[in-house]
């Protein structure tokens, strides 16, 4: 390698006239388009790399944050209307359920899809087809509210459709930023699906009360129908790292065998290898963040139930807290992500958020014991914090470790893990505070993040820079 940059120094330094040079220029065949396009997409790189994040960059990563929250609109949505599908249109409770739960089970089954599609395509046209798509699905469903099958049929195609913008929207936005300043723009990125959830809670249910189910979907179709407009004007697909040589700047224990060089580092591997083939880092990510899942759905679906029932907090309140450890949870993602570039290792900081989720949840089981309702809020919002701190982290590094051309995939496959596992346990949990009560609960649900202490990766792996 020293060798032929020496070769290259000599050839671009070496002392010729520009009489010279000019010939030498005009001897070489010229280069076709592919040859200039490689050597554009190559320089491109380079400066993504080396230098501060660009304004597309920072565009990138708003349309990706507005888009994942447009998508969450329409994939949360129909949970909170259940009350008006009941009373307004007649449904069970049992058919209302379905279909409000009929977009996540539609997400869950085209992720990797999706992922898939924006590896071999690109992050626009995934983007742009996929929130277009769930604009049309959504107009579909205005005309059949009256019938709840064709309803969770049509509400699931949305939420399969919205899919799309889970996997690309964090594809692009890593895709654009260097790897000093990834961490921050995932944790940006990932506030989108919490701020969502607050966009749709705030103006679902007034928006049902003046124009029903199909005021929501006329919504719908409004907020998605302007997002795809903006995808397919703004977002533009990111130099592919593939054209120029890249190289692993982080070692890890579980690289495969004669991966390293003499000095420790990883060779960056072929475009076409597939990464889970080359070692153990991205099934283990996968496996660490299915576990912090736990205690963070069970912060999101029952901390509320718990400051009422087991605190005693009255339902205003407790609402308000739970509202107040989204937004601190939101920032947290940002803030750690953050802290996560200026360390620069995603892994170390995620076991140290695996730690402190131990104590926390430990913390919450111990105050399920007697009521305190002042310490029991506080130390909730803390817990619910550091319950989603390590999702941008986890992102990052599936997406770094996965490279340009399986990121889609891989990130796909994270999401499918983390809504699956959340799917098991809502029932799960619900169980276990039958049978044993809220104390013994939480401390099963500490369990999960003392697990994952023993499977995070001691060193990060990077196939993108």
């Amino acid at each position: 390698m020293q060798a032929l940059q020496g070769q290259r120094q000599h050839s671009l330094y070496s002392e010729k006239s520009p009489a010279a040079i000019r010939d030498t220029t005009a001897e070489r065949p010229p280069r076709s388009e592919t040859q200039r396009r490689i050597v554009r997409e190559t320089t491109s790189l380079k400066l993504m790399t080396e230098n501060s994040p660009s304004r597309q960059a920072w565009v990138i990563l708003v349309i990706g944050v507005l888009s994942q929250m447009a998508a969450t609109v329409a994939i949360t949505g129909p949970a909170f209307l259940i009350p008006y599908m009941h009373t307004d249109l007649g449904y069970t409770l049992t058919q209302a359920g379905t279909v409000a739960a009929a977009p996540s089970f539609g997400l869950i089954l085209t992720l990797i899809a999706w992922g898939a599609f924006a590896d071999k395509f690109g992050e626009r046209l995934a983007m742009t087809l996929g929130i277009a798509l769930t604009a049309l699905a959504s107009g579909l469903a205005v005309a059949v509210v009256g019938s709840p099958v064709w309803m969770v049929i049509i509400i699931a195609a949305s939420g399969a459709a919205a899919a799309s913008v889970n996997s690309a929207s964090g594809r692009v936005v890593m895709g654009w930023f260097p790897r000093h300043r990834r961490g921050l723009a995932m944790g940006i990125r990932q506030m989108s699906q919490p701020l969502g959830t607050s966009v749709a809670a705030l103006s679902v249910p007034p928006i049902a009360s003046s124009g029903g189910f199909t005021g929501y979907l006329w919504f719908v179709v409004i907020v998605t129908g302007v997002m795809s407009v903006i995808c397919l004007g703004l977002v533009r697909d990111p130099p592919r790292a593939e054209v120029a040589p890249t190289v692993v700047h982080t070692a890890t224990d579980d690289a495969g065998p004669g991966s390293a060089s003499a000095r420790g580092e990883v060779k960056a591997p072929s475009a076409t290898n597939n990464p889970y083939r080359m070692d153990s880092f991205l099934w283990r990510i996968h496996a660490v963040s299915a576990l912090l899942v736990i205690p963070q759905f069970a912060f999101s679906t029952y901390g509320l139930i718990w400051l009422i029932a087991n605190q005693h907090i009255s339902p205003g309140i407790a609402g308000g807290i739970v509202a107040a450890s989204q937004i601190v949870g939101a920032i947290g993602r940002m803030i750690v992500g953050g802290l996560s570039d200026r360390l620069g290792s995603r892994v170390g900081l995620m076991r140290i958020v695996a730690v402190a989720a131990v104590v926390l949840v430990a913390a919450i089981a111990l105050i399920s014991i007697t009521p305190m309702p002042v310490v029991a809020a506080v130390v909730f919002i803390l817990a619910s914090t550091v319950s989603v701190a390590d999702n941008g982290l986890a992102f990052a590094s599936v997406a770094e470790a996965a490279g340009p051309q399986w990121s889609g995939k891989a990130m796909g496959t994270q999401n499918t893990g983390q809504f699956v596992m959340s799917a098991i346990l809502g029932p799960g949990f619900g169980t276990l505070i039958t049978v044993f009560g809220y104390p013994l609960s939480f401390a099963f649900v500490a369990v999960a993040p003392l697990l994952s202490l023993g499977i995070i990766p001691k060193q990060d792996i990077d196939r993108i820079a």
